[in-house]
């Protein structure tokens, strides 16, 4: 920010209409919301007042936010330089300017804003909390229902680019019998989802949560997937194991050996009887562990965090330095904000800046990194599960999990594979491979 003192945006207004054609209609009414959300949602009254219904939901934000945005980045206070000559004292300054200009010139929200509406998008309250979700049901008969988790610090935009892939596998050259019913939330505390105001949302209730609507949609018998906290969470859900539940499909496996966690602890070299595969997980383990000063804060000191309230650049540097497996700050999004690099993809500049404008304009920084202080296990431990699991070990995730300890955490292990290309953020970053490993990863499911 600059010297001088931003005054604060004036309270405005949710807008609370009807569905779709409703909304087409103008036949609005309006209900006061936080004066700390910047965005606005139209959603559809519940019938009766039931707020357990499910509600339509459209996203509109107000040129004014863009303008104020776009103003409070122009007026970063910029620190020095960096005094190394690579990322490892965090994102280097000549890269947050450069993505700090086009941010404020160049990037339009307007194309993502369109992408979210175009898709079927609702909210429904479970357990006291509105969840934001996006439901696309596929053609194709027998279509297995799949609930897709996102992680920090993604959002639902993660997964915008798996969506046709899934529901539509004929238009890819995939078979009608892989088609999925998808939906795909926003955790508690992240996008259009509402921000718990108690303590308790953590994995464990998020898991239930999901139970709740999947069966409010209808869906009798579903599959989870997830990667990151999306993981996380549905490794809360197979150890519920929900008679609802199909299995689930990860791709951050909770795999490690309680022996090798004490070794890591220990900062031990790698134990002499390991692998290839295990030496090369234990060596990116190690490497990881020297890497996580974001996740230390956001699970102990989280309210700290007020600069990804106050300042859009703080937001944006904060949400980029997460790695990835394959450098700090994460090499995918690193690659995608600066055009250098190999790691990218398919994910773009402008993927990244959707994901971080969301946080923005939800102004669900803090919210968002109060999930991490809700839970205190490793989560990259061996998840000790008997629900039937599908693992899918990408090259540049934070580590490669072997097959050997996939075996040993996971005791109904239908499907195990090593793909080519993908990392951390593999369903931005391999859109088409990630969706290949969850057509393979759950095929077994489907006769059940």
């Amino acid at each position: 920010m600059s010297d001088s003192i931003v005054p604060p945006l004036p309270s405005r207004r949710r807008f609370m209409g009807v569905a779709a054609a409703a909304i087409a209609a103008g036949s609005l009414s309006q209900l006061a919301f936080a004066e700390e959300s910047s965005s606005i949602t139209e959603v559809a009254p519940a019938a009766g007042g039931d707020e357990t219904a499910i509600r339509a939901l459209r996203i509109h934000v107000p040129e004014a936010q863009l303008v104020d945005l776009r103003r409070r980045i122009k007026a970063t206070r910029w620190p020095e330089r960096e005094t190394v000559s690579d990322d490892t004292q965090g994102v280097p300054l000549a890269l947050m300017q450069q993505v700090a200009q086009y941010w404020s010139t160049g990037y339009d929200w307007r194309k993502c804003e369109a992408k979210l509406n175009a898709l079927p998008n609702f909210v429904t309250a479970i357990d006291g909390l509105d969840i934001h979700f996006i439901h696309v049901r596929s053609k194709h008969d027998n279509a297995m229902p799949l609930i897709v988790t996102h992680g920090w610090p993604g959002s639902v935009i993660e997964q915008l680019k798996i969506i046709d892939l899934l529901t539509n596998p004929t238009a890819h050259g995939a078979s009608a019998s892989d088609a999925f019913h998808l939906v795909i939330p926003s955790l508690p505390g992240y996008g259009f989802s509402g921000k718990p105001t108690t303590t308790g949302w953590g994995p464990e209730r998020t898991a239930r949560a999901w139970v709740v609507l999947m069966k409010r949609l209808g869906y009798g018998k579903f599959a989870s997937q997830g990667g990151d906290l999306g993981a996380i969470v549905s490794h809360a859900m197979a150890k519920q194991a929900p008679p609802e539940l199909l299995g689930i499909h990860v791709n951050l496996p909770a795999t490690i050996p309680p022996e090798i966690l004490k070794a890591l602890a220990d900062n031990s070299p790698p134990p002499a009887n390991l692998s290839d595969d295990e030496r090369h997980a234990y060596e990116q383990l190690r490497n990881l562990s020297k890497r996580r000063a974001y996740a230390q804060e956001q699970g102990t000191r989280p309210q700290t965090l007020y600069s990804l309230a106050d300042s859009p650049v703080a937001l944006a540097s904060w949400l980029m330095d997460h790695p990835d497996g394959n450098g700090q700050p994460a090499a995918a999004i690193t690659s995608a904000v600066s055009g250098k690099g190999p790691f990218a993809g398919d994910l773009t500049r402008d993927d990244v800046l959707d994901d971080i404008t969301l946080y923005w304009l939800t102004n669900t920084g803090v919210s968002a990194a109060r999930f991490y202080w809700e839970f205190s296990f490793n989560p990259y431990a061996a998840a000790d599960i008997s629900v039937p699991a599908a693992v899918s070990a990408f090259p540049g995730e934070n580590y490669q999990a072997p097959r050997s300890w996939a075996e040993r955490a996971y005791h109904h292990l239908i499907y195990y594979n090593r793909p080519e290309k993908g990392g951390h953020f593999a369903a931005w970053e391999q859109p088409r491979i990630f969706a290949e490993e969850v057509r393979a990863g759950l095929r077994s499911l489907r006769n059940a």
